[in-house]
């Protein structure tokens, strides 16, 4: 093991440190529990979203409309505060002759939730690889995130949603493009 890696004996000196005993039955074995629970939360830094893009030909490719994957779950952790936050992810594309299984966006989102980050640029990772990848006409993404950060300290405003979003190719310019991906997009 590394000099580097953050180890079940540092999650109880962490415990200890909230003045806490890391050897009281219910905490026995929180460490181990801690440590594998931050490995799959983080484990969007071993994925490859290009790998997880493989674009494929069913017969598809000639569709040239908006595709779009609603209510994705976004499960992740703010790099500032190490503070969970959470909510739903929309994402769509038009295709360019490249198509891709609609499972795949959700994963995308995943690959890039489970990372430390912050919600605009995790919108933005979310557009620019598929962007890059599939070489759409057009991709949009919209996050809709609540941030314990803010709703447990600090501030402290519960129900406060975040809404960024990202838009690229012809949802810039293309007015009733963008319109039709925001309005398919929208909550109900």
């Amino acid at each position: 093991m590394s000099q580097n890696t953050f180890n079940e004996d540092d999650w109880r000196r962490l415990i200890a440190s909230f003045g806490e005993d890391p050897n009281r039955p219910g905490l026995l074995e929180t460490p181990a529990r801690v440590s594998k629970a931050w490995q799959h939360w983080t484990s969007g830094y071993a994925q490859d979203p290009v790998e997880l893009l493989k674009a494929f030909e069913d017969g598809a490719e000639q569709y040239n409309e908006l595709i779009v994957v609603r209510n994705i779950p976004v499960y992740s952790h703010c790099e500032h505060h190490l503070a969970p936050f959470f909510g739903k992810a929309t994402v769509g594309y038009v295709p360019n002759g490249k198509i891709v299984g609609l499972s795949k966006l959700t994963r995308l989102v995943d690959c890039f939730a489970k990372r430390l980050q912050v919600q605009e640029r995790m919108t933005m990772q979310i557009a620019n690889a598929l962007m890059e990848v599939l070489e759409p006409k057009a991709v949009g993404v919209v996050v809709r995130c609540r941030h314990l950060c803010m709703e447990s300290r600090g501030i402290r405003t519960p129900g406060e949603e975040t809404v960024t979003s990202a838009m690229l190719g012809e949802l810039q310019p293309n007015l009733a493009m963008r319109t039709e991906f925001l309005a398919l997009a929208r909550e109900d």
